[in-house]
C-alpha cells in the first residue's frame, strides 16, 4: 500500500522484484481513465522506491479524490486504492 495515504501532495509506493521483469505502475482515478505512468520499463531485481506527486501526465495537479494504482510484473497485477486530499 502506498504511505502516506491519504495524502497530499506526494505519496510513495513501494515494492520489491525477485527478479529481471517488465513492470508497469500507472494512476487511474475514479472512472477507470488513465492518469499518469510512472513506470514502463525493465527493472532488475531489488526494492524500489516511487514517488507521486498528485501530478498527471499534463503535469497539472489532479483533483482530490480517489485514485487507484495499477502494478504490473512477472505475471502479477495489484491494484490498490489511494486518497488524495488538498
Amino acid at each position: 500500500q502506498n504511505y502516506p495515504n491519504p495524502f497530499n501532495p506526494t505519496t510513495v509506493i513501494e515494492y520489491t522484484l525477485q527478479k529481471k521483469t517488465q513492470v508497469n505502475l500507472d494512476i487511474y482515478n475514479l472512472l477507470g481513465q488513465k492518469v499518469k505512468t510512472l513506470v514502463n520499463e525493465y527493472q532488475s531485481p531489488g526494492s524500489y522506491r516511487i514517488f507521486w506527486d498528485g501530478r498527471n501526465e499534463q503535469d497539472q495537479t489532479v483533483a482530490s479524490g480517489i485514485y487507484f494504482y495499477k502494478l504490473e510484473g512477472n505475471g502479477v497485477s495489484k491494484t490498490k486504492k489511494m486518497i488524495m486530499l488538498k
